[in-house]
């Protein structure tokens, strides 16, 4: 199927496409609370862009895998054999497998299943979806939609590819076809593993990229900050394949690329968090008073010693060692320990992942839990643990955004992070005497860099309340404009506008 030659409109109909989202707005669909599948923070930006597209009165459509064990109400508890009928309305549409029926999480499965649900995904795209809605642009989130964009290259439409995650897959076009995706309709601008001299001779063996075939075929990419996109395009990471490199130097270098930095969403509010006791609510100017009492509570509900003066390290995101610098904590925790005892230092992680058993391993080996928390990731407990720490670490070797050391910035508890990606983009070090920065930076990936920050960070926390508290204040003050969600959409807004002219 093709579509005619597309109009161009004031206010074009944008067809977002994401695997996962936090929340929907009600202006999209009366059962909008269902429809809740999150990962991690491609879902809050997902979230965040289309209720602030809505709100702008954009012609939006959004596009995900029908989650259907995950959009049920309550009683599916007591009634378990009864579904939740879901009324999706005219502008959310879902696409429909039986691989995303039963799910008790987006990406709880194996990476070839996970594969094979994303193509599941994207044949109902362009089967189905693309051709009822017919978009005037499409928005594509990552590798699992990364076919879309050459398909839709095909059609006419303009498409914006964001890349949240460096992370790919690969399949080969006998396994769309399997899949029941027409590839041979659009195999000529896909990116192969090694050049395709014709359909046949690739169908079987030669594999096919999926984050390299939709920055090939996009309209324009985009990466979730401006230092992440150039250290990528300029080969800076040697953990990210070469040719994912050359092919984001060229859209760049074309005037095809660009980076938008993310920010929380505005749920992430320690004056209105619903997940803080009501009373405890606080703002830049009440952070001094509030901040200790919370702390209680934090360490009461994790069994560490209760200390209100005692300075919290909290580590908020996956405990990934190849991207999020655990391994670094993992050298030097019991030395910082050691060194800050007087302060009675203490460590609180709610993050899942692979290092976790590795660091409660620590805390048992050196009977450390009085002072050391981990704890798998629970909503209610990372907002408190941002809330109750005077710290956030984020010492990531690589970083395409980050969002935890900008919702830190917004409770109050300032940043240590390694002057990488996103993280360098929204971390500046922090400067009592020019009265500027919000946090810790670290240069070198090293225990030693990070040490070095925490110290920083630690001498700053030992500073007189007169002049520790302002500058607390005024980086809570100042993160609300920084990372604002209006600026997000706008931006967002902006390339919409070139793609439609």
């Amino acid at each position: 199927m093709t579509f005619p030659h597309l109009e161009k409109k004031k206010n074009p109909r944008i067809l977002f496409i994401t695997p996962e989202i936090s929340y929907v707005s009600k202006k999209l669909s009366k059962d909008a609370e269902l429809l809740r599948a999150k990962a991690g923070g491609l879902a809050d930006v997902s979230a965040l862009l289309v209720h602030g597209l809505s709100s702008a009165n954009r012609d939006i459509h959004l596009a995900i895998p029908h989650y259907r064990n995950l959009f049920q109400k309550g009683d599916k508890i007591s009634h378990p054999g009864l579904r939740t009928r879901i009324s999706v309305g005219e502008r959310i549409h879902l696409a429909e497998d039986c691989k995303f029926y039963r799910r008790g999480g987006v990406y709880q499965a194996c990476k070839e299943d996970l594969l094979m649900s994303a193509l599941a995904f994207q044949r109902d795209l362009i089967n189905h979806i693309i051709p009822r809605v017919k978009p005037d642009i499409i928005h594509c989130n990552d590798w699992m939609t990364g076919l879309i964009p050459a398909e839709a290259k095909k059609l006419g439409i303009p498409t914006l590819f964001t890349i949240h995650n460096i992370h790919s897959q690969e399949a080969t076009l006998a396994q769309l076809e399997n899949s029941g995706i027409p590839g041979g309709d659009f195999w000529d601008e896909l990116y192969f593993g090694n050049f395709p001299s014709n359909y046949d001779e690739s169908y079987w063996t030669n594999p096919i990229d999926l984050l390299a075939s939709g920055i090939r075929a996009a309209t324009h990419v985009n990466v979730v900050s401006p230092t992440f996109l150039d250290e990528v395009a300029m080969g800076h990471h040697q953990s990210i394949p070469g040719h994912l490199s050359h092919l984001l130097y060229h859209k760049r270098e074309a005037g095809a690329a660009s980076g938008i930095v993310n920010a929380p969403d505005p749920s992430f509010n320690p004056q209105v968090d619903k997940h803080l006791p009501e009373a405890l609510n606080y703002g830049p100017r009440r952070h001094h008073t509030i901040k200790p009492q919370l702390k209680a509570d934090l360490q009461r509900r994790l069994l560490l010693n209760e200390d209100p003066s005692a300075p919290i390290l909290f580590w908020p995101s996956r405990l990934d060692p190849i991207q999020k610098g655990c391994s670094l904590l993992g050298d030097i925790m019991g030395q910082i320990l050691s060194d800050y005892a007087e302060l009675g230092l203490q460590i609180v992680m709610v993050a899942d992942g692979p290092y976790q058993q590795h660091f409660r391993g620590i805390v048992a080996y050196h009977d450390l839990s009085a002072r050391v928390a981990v704890h798998q990731f629970s909503e209610s407990l990372s907002h408190l643990g941002y809330a109750g720490s005077d710290f956030v670490l984020m010492p990531s070797s690589f970083e395409p955004c980050g969002l935890p050391q900008m919702i830190g910035a917004r409770y109050g508890s300032l940043p240590i992070a390694h002057a990488t990606g996103g993280l360098k983009d929204t971390v500046k070090h922090l400067n009592i005497h020019a009265n500027s920065g919000n946090g810790f930076l670290f240069e070198h990936f090293t225990a030693e860099g990070l040490r070095w920050a925490i110290d920083q960070a630690l001498n700053f926390y030992k500073l007189p309340p007169d002049h520790k508290n302002p500058q607390i204040a005024r980086v809570m003050e100042e993160s609300k404009d920084d990372f604002s969600d209006k600026h997000v959409v706008e931006a967002y807004q902006n390339i919409y506008t070139q793609l439609a002219d």
